[in-house]
C-alpha cells in the first residue's frame, strides 16, 4: 500500500488514563494496542506518543491505525489498563472519573468521516462493558446521536469536575452503574482535539482562573474552540487547555495575524486555534496580574503532524513509535 493510501483510512485516539507515576505500568497499556494476547506484534498500529504528568497521575497515550483495525487495539489498552488501575487509590490534581478516562476517536485520513468515528466509538463502547465487567462509559461527540453533546457539556452533565464524585448519581449510557473500581470512561468521536497547557509563574490559583475564564470560548473575547482549566502544577499554575476544531475557515483577525491551521474531513473544512495565539494571550494577561509565563507543552501534535507521523511510522513497521520521537512534542 502507497503512503498517501495508507494515510486515507487512519483513524488516531488520545487514550487518556488515570496513571502516570507508575511508567512500567504506563508502557504496559500502550503496548497491548500493539500486540496480541500471545505477545505478537500486530500490524498496521503504531503508538505515536506517550504524555505522563506525576502531577495529574494521567498519561495520554496515542494510538494510529486504520478504521479497520483501531477498535481492537484501544480495546486491548483499555482491557489492560482497567485491569492495572484502581481508582480506589487514585491520588491526582487533575479532575478524572474513569480507570480509563478518555476514549477519543479522531478521523485524519480522507476516507474516514465523523459518522464513521462516531460507529466506531458506539461499538467500543459496548465491547469495553462487556470484556470488562463492571464499567460504564458515557457517549460524547459524534457517539452520542443524535443530539452530537461535546464532550465539555458531557462532563458537566454528570459533574466530572467536582472533587468528591458519587457514583450512585451517574446514569451511563453503556454499562451497569459506575462502581469506583473503574469508574466511569468517556467514548466519544470528534474533529481532532490537540491539548495546549501553559504554566504561569504564580501559585495563586484565583490568578489562573481568571487567565482561564478569559480565553475560554464560552466568554467574551475568548478563543473559538478553547476548553480550559487552571491547575496547580509542579508549584505553578497550568492553564491546560483542550483546543478543539472548529468547523469552516479561520475566524476574523480580531484573534491576531496568527494563521490558523486548517484540514479537511468528510468534505468538510476545520481549523484549530495555534498554540502561539494561546501562549500570547495567556502571556497578555497574566502580565496584567505581575505574572510572567514559563513555557508551553503540547500534548500530542496537530491533524497534519499526527497523520504525517503515522504514515511514516506505519510504512516502516514501527509500533514503538514514541520510542523514536525521544519526547521531541511532550
Amino acid at each position: 500500500m502507497s503512503c498517501s493510501a495508507l494515510g486515507r483510512r487512519l483513524v488516531a485516539c488520545l487514550l487518556n488514563i488515570s496513571e502516570a507515576r507508575r511508567r512500567d505500568l504506563v508502557e504496559t497499556v500502550a503496548r497491548s494496542a500493539i500486540t496480541d494476547t500471545h505477545g505478537k506484534k500486530r500490524e498496521g498500529i503504531t503508538v505515536l506518543n506517550i504524555f505522563n504528568d506525576v502531577d495529574y497521575n494521567r498519561s495520554v497515550i496515542t494510538i494510529v491505525a486504520s478504521i479497520d483495525l483501531i477498535r481492537e487495539a484501544v480495546l486491548s489498552a483499555c482491557e489492560r489498563a482497567c485491569s492495572l488501575i484502581d481508582m480506589n487509590v487514585h491520588e491526582g490534581i487533575h479532575p478524572c472519573m474513569g480507570a480509563v478516562d478518555l476514549v477519543p476517536l479522531y478521523p485524519l485520513g480522507e476516507e474516514v468521516g465523523l459518522e464513521d468515528c462516531g460507529r466506531e466509538a458506539q461499538a467500543l463502547a459496548t465491547a469495553l462493558t462487556e470484556r470488562v465487567t463492571g464499567t460504564s462509559v458515557f457517549l460524547f461527540g459524534w457517539a452520542d446521536t443524535p443530539q452530537h453533546r461535546g464532550l465539555a457539556k458531557r462532563r458537566k452533565e454528570i459533574s466530572w469536575f467536582k472533587k468528591v464524585l458519587d457514583m450512585s448519581t451517574i446514569q451511563p449510557d453503556v454499562g451497569p452503574q459506575p462502581t469506583r473500581k473503574y469508574g466511569v470512561t468517556g467514548v466519544g468521536a470528534s474533529p481532532y482535539v490537540m491539548n495546549c497547557n501553559v504554566t504561569i509563574e504564580t501559585q495563586d490559583l484565583a490568578v489562573g482562573r481568571i487567565v482561564a475564564s478569559a480565553i475560554r470560548e464560552s466568554s467574551p473575547g475568548g478563543i473559538p474552540g478553547v476548553q480550559v482549566m487552571a491547575l496547580p502544577h509542579e508549584g505553578a499554575v497550568e492553564i491546560a487547555c483542550n483546543v478543539e476544531s472548529v468547523q469552516g475557515g479561520p475566524p476574523s483577525s480580531s484573534y491576531g495575524e496568527e494563521k490558523w491551521p486548517s484540514f479537511t474531513v468528510g468534505g468538510q473544512n476545520f481549523c484549530h486555534a495555534p498554540a502561539s495565539l494561546i501562549t500570547a494571550r495567556v502571556a497578555e494577561l497574566a502580565r496584567h496580574h505581575g505574572v510572567a509565563i514559563k513555557g508551553t507543552a503540547l500534548v500530542g501534535f496537530t491533524p497534519h503532524e499526527c497523520q504525517r507521523l503515522a504514515v511514516g511510522a506505519l510504512s516502516n513497521g514501527i509500533g514503538e513509535f514514541w520510542k523514536e520521537l525521544q519526547r521531541v512534542h511532550m
